[in-house]
């Protein structure tokens, strides 16, 4: 096992890795930007400084500040360059183990186009649309035409929403496309898209996968991210309301068979979309640990982040599997009503407690929220022995959590949980937009 492990990100995600490390006895050194110099919760660990707001995303700056901290491993978490190919590969040749996949999976899977095509090998339904990038406006067309309107048009590389538009009727696909490759260029380098038909009151479940470096691969169950504002998550449970047992044995089996035959290994996640009739379609692969995990690990009583480590570290990792109760997270974004960040300072924090109460955050009383990074400053997580429990348990949880100085998420997290149409379990990715424009 590693002595020393570098942790090249930031935030929540730091404090969390961290928090593992310690525990197994491993020391984490944290990589540090100028503006997240002054946060309170640093104090508690090793930090190297790696320069301006952007040096999170600085190869060479991260690389030489881990060489120079003598870490043997890097968590890159997630976010910031936890699917750069290129990056894990110069981990490797720093002789410094990168904690997750190998890059010819970070670099297949990060392709939409190359994943959808490896998964449907393997075995995995897909979404009709496109069998790979559509390089002009006149392709699109055609395959619009052959799967019918309406479509999404989505960016090859990257994901968040961005390089993503809809499209209704033939007439504007043109403007579309122009605006989604633009996008995707900007935010990810690669303004290649493809096509999928759009699933009308579709559901987001995604499968927590974890391979070793043994050809072992699980699956550690499911979650539904289908609460989701601009494509962005803001509520996630497991196991989904709406995933059946047989379905959840059979399509978790599929899942780890496919990654194992990929000779994936580290933490990832399948991300499927649920239609009306309950098919379950492969969307695409995050090679990577999700900001959502915490649920899976709070129904199996798991430890994501130590599972990662030890595969990375060349030991068998065959956890045994056995989901209990039911988990909710809630996100609690900086953020006002209209979703806009509002960096600042918190003037005054209280944090939730209690059995089945679990919060990962970094913030501390009288600490700034910069406005260089995610407006995400902390999130909720609960178990209970059920889903109506769970609700319960986290509507008191939120009760209790006071973040004075910045606007936050928690009214809407608050309306989405008293909301009598997530209540059932019978909501889809167009509930919370619904919600806010005045519906149940």
């Amino acid at each position: 096992m590693f002595r020393r492990v570098f942790i090249a990100n930031r935030g929540e995600v730091a404090v969390r890795v961290a928090r593992t490390c310690r525990r197994m006895g491993l020391t984490p050194i944290v990589a540090v930007t100028d503006p997240d110099a002054g946060a309170q919760w640093l104090a508690d660990v090793e930090v190297a400084r790696i320069g301006g707001p952007r040096a999170y995303l600085d190869v060479d700056a991260i690389l030489a500040a881990a060489r120079e901290a003598r870490a043997s491993a890097l968590h890159p978490g997630w976010g910031f360059l936890s699917e750069n190919a290129t990056f894990a590969a110069r981990c490797e040749q720093s002789r410094i183990r990168f904690v997750g996949p190998s890059p010819a999976a970070i670099r297949s899977m990060g392709d939409k186009s190359v994943a959808k095509s490896t998964m449907k090998a393997l075995g995995l339904p897909l979404i009709p649309g496109s069998d790979g990038p559509v390089e002009t406006v006149e392709a699109a067309l055609k395959v619009a035409e052959e799967v019918g309107y309406p479509i999404l048009l989505k960016a090859r590389s990257g994901g968040g929403g961005r390089g993503m538009r809809r499209v209704e009727a033939p007439d504007q696909l043109a403007a579309a496309f122009a605006e989604a490759s633009a996008e995707a260029a900007s935010a990810f380098g690669d303004g290649a898209l493809y096509l999928e038909k759009l699933i009308v009151s579709g559901r987001h479940v995604e499968f927590q996968v974890l391979g070793d470096r043994h050809g072992n691969v699980v699956c550690l169950g499911e979650r539904e991210c289908s609460v989701q504002r601009r494509h962005q998550k803001l509520l996630e449970e497991s196991p989904s309301p709406v995933v059946t047992p047989e379905q959840r044995v059979t399509m978790g089996a599929r899942v780890a068979e496919a990654c194992r035959k990929a000779g994936y290994h580290g933490a990832g996640t399948i991300e499927m979309l649920r239609d009306e009739r309950g098919n379950l379609y492969f969307m695409e692969m995050n090679t990577r640990l999700q900001v959502e995990h915490p649920v899976t690990e709070m129904v199996t009583g798991l430890d994501l982040v130590e599972l990662m480590l030890r595969a990375a570290a060349n030991e068998v990792v065959k956890p045994e599997v056995a989901p209990k109760g039911h988990a909710i997270e809630c996100r609690i974004n900086a953020e006002d009503a209209d979703f806009r960040p509002v960096p600042g300072l918190v003037s005054r924090l209280v944090l939730p407690t209690g059995e089945g109460v679990r919060v990962d955050t970094w913030l501390r009383e009288g600490d700034r929220i910069p406005p260089q990074y995610d407006s995400m400053v902390a999130k909720v997580i609960v178990h209970a022995e059920d889903r109506a429990s769970a609700i319960t348990k986290m509507e008191r949880a939120l009760d209790d959590l006071v973040v004075e100085g910045v606007p936050t998420s928690i009214p809407i997290l608050k309306k989405v949980l008293a909301s009598e149409r997530f209540r059932s379990g019978d909501y889809d990715t167009a509930f919370l937009p619904a919600l806010l424009a005045g519906g149940q």
